[in-house]
């Protein structure tokens, strides 16, 4: 008969199993939300140069370029666009310049472009909102 920590077992692996299940679930919304905003940028003329690029200081979700400008883009999905705008934290905005930065100093063919932050908004059956220049580099 098992004991009491094979039982604890199946529960850990069962909360495992959820929880393998839930980040799926969540990367799979953030690869929805991130190819429904770039295809907003590129109805806006902007031409897709790369996504979800890794850095040290963390991840860029879209980089976009049209002519002489360059946009780091941040994709929050919420349930509303509210929610979306309001989960942009101090801590996470000065992540996503120190990523910029990196990614534009390992880039320097790019040094002559114009560079901007921008977010781009999307929750379930709305169209998705880009704010330009959401937030500046300190």
């Amino acid at each position: 008969m098992p004991g009491p920590s094979h039982g604890a077992a199946r529960v850990s692996h069962g909360a495992a199993r959820v929880s393998v299940e839930r980040r799926r679930a969540a990367f799979n919304r953030g690869v929805e939300a991130e190819s429904r905003a770039a295809a907003l940028l590129a109805e806006q003329g902007f031409t897709e140069i790369a996504r979800r690029v890794r850095t040290p200081l963390g991840e860029i979700d879209l980089i976009v370029r049209r002519g002489d400008l360059l946009v780091f883009v941040e994709v929050k999905a919420r349930s509303s666009l509210a929610g979306a705008a309001y989960s942009i934290l101090p801590r996470q905005r000065r992540r996503i310049v120190g990523a910029a930065e990196i990614f534009a100093a390992a880039h320097p063919d790019l040094a002559g472009l114009d560079m901007r932050l921008d977010v781009v908004l999307v929750a379930p059956d709305r169209p998705p909102v880009h704010i330009e220049g959401a937030f500046e580099a300190e």
